[in-house]
């Protein structure tokens, strides 16, 4: 019997085997899932990358013109040709400012008001004497009033009355004196009342006289004049009350503010410290100059209106047109230069005051249209966009929406600009920027 329970027991399952076998399996399927779920999305990220375009900035070559007709060649800075410190024509705390450094501002716009409670005071003080001036002189050159010439005829017309009662009495009176039944002292008073109402009588039509003339013109002059004087203190109370707003003179752009709200003004020149003597500094952006100190070895090779070009330090492959606008009409001794400006012909917004440029001056303007008509010897790049090869220099160049690598023979170079001899056509559009040194030829790229 025993050896048959330990046969019977031998042929029964084993459960728990059972379990943790195919639990074992199950964990492998479904680690090596994720494994395979994060391999396919590391590829699809780095095959993405590959695949996207890289944004790049490029340039276009710029000809070196200047080799083949210039006659000067000078550095100075850029200048704005009007910079203008607009100023208050009061005194006063500023109450409100609506401009920052770079804003773009119209004619005549308002970029400071200062508090104006004193000054609109006297403004109201001023309207109120010139209205009562005014309504005198009004008065005095309409004259009198129908209802006061008719009571002045009508005063007349009792003092007539009055005066014939007078009369009568007087008469009655002086045939009682003769008869010598009243005193000569009746008499007399009736008399003297009687020229009292005659003198009255006088007077009253001379009243009424003038009442009826109007005003003297004397009166009527002195009141005009009045007026015009309380006119005149009027337009002051009211142009200081209008110069608590402070407008730009021309249209231009806010290079400096001065002040800030709660800080005085005033119309003198002063120091760092207090009350501040302008409030913004503006300048026309489109008006700018270039100021250069030429040697007097080589002054004589400027003239008015010479055509040239400018190149600046900030965008050495951006070319601009000027002309000889100023030349100064004395040298400056110490440094023995002349100070010439030369005028932008068409800035844009990349040329900013207190820039580095290099002024190139050609020969005459036939000279400078027939080097720009033929070949030029060299094209000019920045040093930036110039790679390092083991078979020499290269740049990189956007063909095809991709970038190709186009091999380069540089002729010379000068501070920050390469003169490229060969390899370049002048129509390449070379990459340049920060993201140069991660590309490579065949790269997808895209020109922001």
């Amino acid at each position: 019997m025993d050896n048959l329970s330990n046969e019977l027991n031998k042929l029964k399952i084993d459960r728990s085997k059972r379990a943790i076998a195919p639990q074992g399996k199950n964990r492998r399927f479904i680690v090596l899932l994720v494994v395979l779920l994060v391999l396919g999305l590391v590829g699809a990220v780095v095959y993405r990358r590959a695949t996207a375009a890289v944004e790049v900035e490029v340039i276009k070559p710029r000809p070196d013109d200047s080799s083949q007709s210039a006659v000067l060649i000078a550095t100075g800075y850029v200048v704005a040709h009007h910079k203008i410190q607009v100023g208050s024509k009061i005194a006063g705390r500023v109450g409100w400012i609506g401009v920052v450094k770079g804003d773009r501002v119209r004619r005549d716009q308002v970029v400071v008001r200062l508090e104006d409670r004193e000054y609109r005071a006297q403004f109201e003080q001023a309207r109120a004497a010139y209205e009562a001036a005014q309504a005198r002189l009004q008065e005095l050159q309409r004259g009198s009033r129908p209802e006061e010439v008719m009571r002045a005829q009508a005063e007349i017309d009792k003092a007539q009355a009055q005066l014939r009662i007078d009369e009568a009495q007087l008469r009655r009176t002086e045939g009682l004196v003769k008869e010598g039944v009243a005193p000569a002292q009746t008499l007399d008073e009736i008399r003297g009342r009687y020229d009292a109402d005659r003198a009255n009588l006088a007077s009253l039509m001379q009243t009424w006289e003038l009442t009826r003339q109007g005003p003297r013109i004397e009166q009527v002059e002195n009141a005009r004049s009045e007026a015009a004087r309380a006119q005149a203190a009027l337009d002051y109370a009211r142009s200081i009350l209008d110069s608590t707003e402070i407008h730009v003179p021309i249209s231009g752009t806010i290079l400096e503010r001065n002040v800030e709200q709660g800080e005085m003004v005033t119309t003198y020149f002063v120091g760092e410290q207090g009350a501040k003597g302008f409030v913004v500094t503006l300048a026309d952006l489109s008006d700018v100059q270039v100021e250069l100190d030429i040697n007097q070895n080589d002054f004589n090779r400027i003239h008015p209106n010479q055509p040239c070009t400018i190149v600046t330090d900030a965008y050495p492959d951006r070319s601009y047109d000027c002309r000889v606008d100023e030349i100064a009409p004395e040298a400056n001794r110490q440094k023995a230069t002349v100070q010439v400006k030369v005028k932008f012909l068409k800035p844009d917004e990349h040329i900013r005051p207190e820039m580095n440029a290099r002024v190139t001056f050609f020969a005459s303007e036939e000279a400078s249209r027939t080097a720009k008509a033929g070949p030029p010897r060299l094209y000019i790049i920045p040093k930036r966009s110039v790679l390092e090869r083991e078979t020499g220099k290269a740049v990189l160049i956007v063909q095809n929406g991709r970038a190709q690598e186009q091999p380069i023979t540089v002729e010379k170079e000068v501070a920050t600009d390469v003169f490229v001899s060969k390899g370049l056509t002048g129509n390449e559009s070379i990459i340049i920027g920060e993201r140069l040194q991660q590309l490579k030829s065949g790269d997808r790229v895209e020109v922001k």
